[in-house]
């Protein structure tokens, strides 16, 4: 997996990832993108424009987002305490630039 760039946005408590994602198989991304953070995919939600997926990393759960029309991938969570663990796994997968 290869992603092209990563961005995040403490205001929105998000982690933007930009990468080649193919909507109708959208699992073949997110699963090694769980696998490379770490976490655990808890429940797939997937819809005819929008895939969400509940993640866990460590206690913290998160929401990974991809939205067909805009092609926009983002993880997120709820708090601003959490947003560190954010920080944080973008320090991981920055090795997938």
């Amino acid at each position: 997996m290869k992603l092209e760039s990563l961005q995040l946005d403490p205001v929105a408590k998000s982690l933007s990832i930009q990468a080649q994602i193919d909507f109708e198989q959208f699992h073949l991304f997110a699963e090694p993108l769980a696998a490379a953070m770490d976490a655990r995919v808890i429940e797939r939600h997937d819809g005819a424009d929008r895939h969400q997926w509940l993640l866990i990393f460590e206690g913290t759960h998160m929401q990974l987002n991809y939205e067909f029309y805009a092609d926009i991938c983002w993880l997120s969570v709820e708090s601003e305490a959490e947003f560190e663990v954010l920080e944080y796994l973008a320090s991981l997968l920055r090795r997938l630039l």
